[in-house]
């Protein structure tokens, strides 16, 4: 009979990498679930908004278009057909010409984060990240073990051309960056491209956010100055560009893309193999479904109205209860208000324990740096919660301020 007693002989230890990461992820996503608690931590859209009704009807309408191939495993780099409309859309976007050999089908944008550090990476190796840097690549590419530079958008500092050269690739939100909703200028843009291009690296443009333009327009991506500079037919340039469904529809069908030139997207597409085989065809058809319709294109207008009233919901009651203790600026667009200390004594890392005694939530600023040493400042989300529950969460933010000082 086997024995279930314990044992002293210890089983081989996990991975190093895990040593070096954290489960604030987990922490935030897990914590919106209470009822108790009022999270301003998760990049997490909000859920009375999902068109359910189109969905259901998109759903209907790509089972009785594709049947039972819309329940197969797919093609590595995802269903044709959507392939197609989305490099149209690109094209479109950009004044180019994009096919589906441009275009890579994910689960979700943070796949893509996931198979450039399989593709690119080995363990040392340089990237040169736009900082603070997105917490979910950090945590894509750490079992790689880069090391980081960062991306100086001026261009003005000393070395930084070497730098550029040493890289693997550049990691880049001009678009309402996360965490800090900071929407870079035309001019940084294409400054930052003809430095990659003379340096002869990669540049990962990561575009999540732009459905959700608050104020005004983002202008041309990246993507979009590389093609008109190279003027030829089929795109053969640096920029790897990723993009999502998730924000102007639903995060539930997990359907993201990565658009690059043919020949890195089959080297992301021979690392998908060995990541899932294939991503869901069957939110892939319904996703088709929806952006060949009118339904993106009126839930992003429902989604933007929304927003707008909760970014400028958070903002006045930040004035009125955070504004001795932080500064900030209103985003334009995106998910995110950036707040940093200007009291001396306050470590955002510290804070956050008195901020779940009041049974609130926020991001500090460590996890978005490599080093983990940036402690002044903290990531509040706007989209989950409507103004009066936001209002409230800067209320109890404020007494765990105060707490915290106190003691």
């Amino acid at each position: 009979m086997l024995s279930t007693a314990d044992h002293t002989t210890e089983r081989p230890p996990y991975a190093a990498w895990l040593r070096s990461t954290n489960n604030i992820t987990q922490q935030f996503l897990s914590l919106g679930n209470r009822p108790d608690v009022i999270s301003m931590a998760g990049g997490l859209p909000a859920s009375e908004l999902y068109p359910v009704a189109a969905v259901e009807e998109a759903t209907r309408a790509a089972l009785a278009r594709w049947g039972s191939q819309a329940l197969e495993y797919g093609p590595v780099e995802g269903l044709p057909a959507l392939r197609d409309a989305i490099a149209a859309r690109i094209s479109a976007a950009t004044d180019g010409l994009f096919t589906r050999e441009n275009i890579l089908l994910t689960t979700g944008a943070m796949q893509g984060l996931d198979l450039i550090g399989k593709v690119l990476l080995d363990p040392g190796d340089l990237v040169v990240a736009q900082f603070p840097t997105y917490l979910g690549a950090l945590d894509a590419w750490r079992p790689r073990a880069p090391r980081y530079a960062r991306l100086d958008w001026t261009l003005g500092e000393p070395g930084f051309a070497e730098t550029l050269r040493a890289a693997k690739f550049v990691y880049a939100v001009p678009n309402y960056s996360n965490p800090t909703g900071v929407l870079v200028p035309q001019q940084g843009r294409r400054a930052l491209l003809e430095a990659v291009v003379a340096a002869g690296t990669w540049l990962v443009e990561d575009d999540p956010y732009l459905p959700l333009q608050l104020d005004g327009s983002a202008g041309p991506s990246i993507l979009a100055h590389d093609r008109a500079a190279r003027g030829t037919e089929r795109y053969d340039g640096p920029v790897l560009y990723l993009g999502t469904l998730s924000k102007s529809l639903v995060p539930g069908l997990r359907v993201g893309w990565v658009v690059a030139e043919p020949k890195i997207i089959q080297m992301l597409a021979l690392a998908k193999q060995s990541t899932d085989l294939s991503s869901s065809v069957f939110t892939q058809s319904v996703a088709l479904s929806l952006i060949e319709g009118t339904v993106e294109r009126e839930q992003v207008a429902r989604t933007v109205a929304a927003y707008r009233a909760r970014r400028d919901a958070l903002c006045a009651a930040a004035a009125a209860s955070l504004s001795p203790w932080f500064e900030w600026e209103v985003p334009p667009g995106g998910m995110f208000v950036w707040m940093r200390a200007t009291h001396p004594g306050i470590d955002t890392n510290a804070l956050y324990a008195h901020a779940l005694a009041e049974n609130v939530t926020f991001v500090p600023s460590s996890v978005f740096d490599p080093s983990g040493e940036l402690r002044t400042a903290m990531r509040l989300n706007f989209t989950r919660n409507p103004p009066d529950v936001l209002a409230e969460g800067v209320r109890r933010l404020e007494r765990a301020v105060r707490r915290y000082l106190a003691a």
